[in-house]
């Protein structure tokens, strides 16, 4: 019998607990930290700034230009030179397009890897890329064709009456259009958040409903959302229970997440804060400046100083990472018979033997 979107919640919990701690492997923990974060569980940033100015009686040529350097007259340099900042700004778009695409696949397949490791409690990241590659491609084409779609609906919806609006010449007087302008502008945010909430609940229904058929019947996500769309329409309340409860979860869930994040990243600064403050009075007494290796260099520490951060995050929030993704296979599987026999496999017939003559 289907169970409710709160009855769900108790053996989330009690699978999450026997996972992480029934017992306690710290090479599953950290596993399922970056499959969780690969997968898109989680999302996190940091930086940090710092300036220290030293007084000194005699100059030095380098020390006093260290990190002083004009900065703001860069582009002076490329004035002159229009084809460069297009050549730059191009490589920018394509460079950011490309690691949007290559880490959009990379988290369809870590999604399949981080549904069996829910499933049979166990996470090995190198068999399930090996096993899962087929699944994942074929939940990345679906992903890419929910961002064209998105893209294509944002441009009618909202970029075509904008631009109709710009063509008569309301953003050029607006004193002269107030009334069209409140009016389509309440239109506007109307439909923004249709798009975005309807986009949502797509992205969300298809991680947590749509991957497991893919992942237990070798179907398309095209496939899964057909079926899924027929049990929506006959369990209408419970799945708009679903996500009214996983909304709840997920506040709750951030709030938590958010404080402990914070806790950690300002224990994370002080020897992190301190080694920067010596690499950078080390480098000014050196006398270096500004030049492609110390910004390069600058670059890439701060990436590593990054991805240091991320998964010290990814590791602190994997009870999560386990809890979401195992509420909504408690949720589906009292309505999928697969998943069903996945999490409770029947237990073995087992038979007295006959002895000769008996019969």
């Amino acid at each position: 019998m289907p169970i409710s979107a709160q009855d769900a919640i108790s053996p989330a919990f009690e699978h999450t607990k026997k996972q992480l701690l029934q017992p306690f492997r710290f090479s599953q923990w950290w596993r399922l930290g970056v499959v969780g974060w690969l997968a898109g569980e989680l999302g996190s940033s940091g930086g940090c700034n710092g300036n220290f100015n030293i007084p000194s009686t005699h100059r030095r040529e380098g020390s006093d230009q260290f990190l002083s350097l004009p900065w703001p007259t860069w582009p002076n340099q490329f004035s002159g030179h229009p084809w460069m900042i297009a050549g730059l700004i191009a490589f920018l778009v394509v460079a950011v397009i490309a690691l949007a695409v290559l880490f959009t696949y990379i988290g369809s397949v870590m999604r399949f890897i981080l549904f069996d490791s829910i499933v049979s409690k166990e996470c090995h990241i190198r068999r399930g890329w090996t096993r899962r590659r087929r699944e994942g491609r074929m939940l990345f084409v679906w992903q890419i064709t929910l961002m064209l779609l998105g893209i294509v609906a944002f441009i009618v919806l909202i970029g075509i009456p904008a631009a109709f609006a710009w063509g008569l010449g309301w953003f050029t007087h607006p004193g002269h259009h107030i009334l069209p302008l409140v009016l389509g502008g309440i239109v506007l945010f109307l439909e923004t958040i249709v798009l975005i909430v309807g986009f949502t609940v797509v992205h969300v229904f298809t991680k947590d409903f749509v991957v497991p058929q893919m992942a237990l019947e070798n179907i398309t996500a095209f496939e899964g959302w057909r079926h899924l769309w027929l049990w929506v329409k006959a369990e209408k309340i419970g799945y708009v229970g679903y996500i009214g409860m996983k909304i709840v979860l997920a506040i709750g869930a951030s709030i938590a997440v958010t404080i402990v994040s914070l806790i950690l990243i300002l224990i994370m600064l002080v020897p992190i804060g301190g080694a920067g403050a010596a690499i950078y009075l080390a480098a000014k007494s050196a006398g270096a400046t500004w030049n492609v290796q110390t910004i390069t260099l600058a670059i890439a520490a701060a990436a590593i100083v990054l991805v240091i951060f991320m998964f010290a995050i990814s590791q602190i929030t994997v009870p999560v990472i386990v809890f979401f993704p195992a509420y909504s296979i408690y949720f589906l599987a009292a309505r999928y018979p697969p998943l069903a026999a996945q999490l409770w496999p029947p237990l073995p017939t087992s038979f007295a033997p006959v002895e000769p003559g008996l019969t």
